[in-house]
C-alpha cells in the first residue's frame, strides 16, 4: 500500500520547508509514504527548497492556474505514481500533519473512500465570527445539496482512496473543496469526516484579500454549486419567485374585471402576464440545465473510466 501526500504550492518558499518537515514518512497501514508537490507557476524558490527537503515527486504547471487546477493535477499525478491513497494538505502548514493517520484510517478500514478533516471552527482563534458563520453556511448548503454529513466542507485536509480519486473532476476553477464533496454524494462514494487540529497561521490567505471579497467569493461559489448540481430545483425556485407576484397581479385584474372595473386595471394584466411568462421561461431553462447536468455527470464518469483503463495499462506494462 502506497500513500502519497500532495501539496499544491504557489510561492511557498517561506513555509514549504516547515510543512514538509512535519510530514510523516511512516503511516500505519502503508508500506510506502511519498511526498508530491504541485508547483502552480511559482516564481520563487518553492521547488528548489522542496527538492532539498526530499520531496519525491514535483509536478510543475506552466503558469498559475489556481488551487482547483493544481489539486486536480496532483490527483492525476499521484495516481500515475501508483498511490493507493492520496492525502491533500496545504503548503502553508495550516493543518497538523500528525492527524494524517486519523484521515487515512477510515479508508484502510474500508469505512469510507473519502475522508475530510473537520477543523474546530468554533474555537479557532484566528477565525472571525463572520468567517465562522460563512464556513457554517457553506457547509450547510453542501450538506443539503450532496446529502452527506460533512461538517467542514471548505477544509482542504482530506484523504482519497484510489478508486474515488479516479472518479472526481472539478469544474470550478476557484476551489475544489465544496464541489468534490457534492460529487461524492451524487456518485454514492462513501465519505466521512474526522476531527483534525490546525496550526497557527503562517501567512494571510491567498484565496481572498479581504472579508468583503471572501463573502463575495463564498456567495458566488454557493450559488454556482446550487445551479451546477441542482439546476432544476434552483430554477424552479426562481420561477416561483417570478410567477407568484404575476399570479397575484393577474388575479387582481380578474377581480376588478368581475366587478366591472377592469378597464382601469389593464396594467395588472400586462404585468401579471409578463411575470408568468418570465417564470415559465425560467422553469424551461431549468429543465434544459438539468439535462446538461446529467450529461456532465456522464462525461465525468467516462473520463474516470478512461483514466482507470489508462492506469491499469501502465501498471501491466
Amino acid at each position: 500500500m502506497k500513500l502519497i501526500i500532495q501539496i499544491p504550492c504557489f510561492n511557498e518558499e517561506a513555509t514549504i520547508s516547515g510543512t514538509l518537515a512535519d510530514l510523516p514518512r511512516e503511516v500505519p497501514g502503508f508500506d510506502t509514504v511519498e511526498w508530491l508537490i504541485i508547483d502552480d507557476g511559482s516564481t520563487d524558490r518553492t521547488v528548489e527548497i522542496a527538492a532539498q527537503c526530499g520531496v519525491d515527486h514535483i509536478v510543475r504547471l506552466s503558469h498559475n492556474q489556481g488551487l482547483a487546477a493544481a489539486f486536480s493535477e496532483g490527483l492525476e499525478a499521484s495516481l500515475r505514481a501508483g498511490a493507493d491513497v492520496i492525502v491533500n494538505t496545504d503548503g502553508d502548514n495550516q493543518y497538523q500533519a500528525r492527524c494524517i493517520p486519523d484521515l487515512t484510517a477510515p479508508i484502510i478500514e474500508r469505512r469510507a473512500q473519502i475522508v475530510v478533516g473537520a477543523r474546530p471552527i468554533a474555537t479557532v482563534p484566528h477565525f472571525s465570527l463572520l468567517k465562522r458563520a460563512l464556513q457554517h453556511l457553506g457547509s450547510w448548503v453542501v450538506r443539503r445539496v450532496s446529502k452527506t454529513d460533512i461538517r467542514d466542507a471548505p477544509s482542504g485536509f482530506r484523504a482519497f482512496a484510489r478508486d474515488a480519486a479516479m472518479q472526481l473532476y472539478v469544474f470550478n476553477r476557484y476551489t475544489y473543496t465544496l464541489e468534490t464533496i457534492i460529487q461524492a454524494g451524487r456518485l454514492g462514494i462513501p465519505i466521512v469526516s474526522v476531527p483534525v487540529d490546525v496550526n497557527d497561521p503562517t501567512r494571510e490567505s491567498r484565496l481572498f484579500r479581504s472579508i468583503g471579497q471572501y463573502i463575495l467569493r463564498s456567495v458566488q461559489t454557493i450559488l454556482r454549486i446550487a445551479t451546477l448540481y441542482s439546476p432544476l430545483r434552483t430554477f424552479s425556485i426562481l420561477a416561483a419567485i417570478l410567477m407568484l407576484p404575476g399570479v397575484v397581479a393577474f388575479a387582481r385584474f380578474l377581480y376588478y374585471y368581475a366587478i366591472g372595473r377592469g378597464d382601469g386595471h389593464v396594467q395588472s394584466l400586462v404585468i401579471g402576464a409578463a411575470l408568468i411568462a418570465a417564470g415559465t421561461i425560467t422553469f424551461v431553462g431549468g429543465l434544459i440545465a438539468d439535462l446538461i447536468a446529467a450529461n456532465r455527470v456522464l462525461l465525468a464518469e467516462i473520463r474516470g473510466r478512461i483514466l482507470k483503463a489508462e492506469l491499469e495499462r501502465g501498471k501491466d506494462g
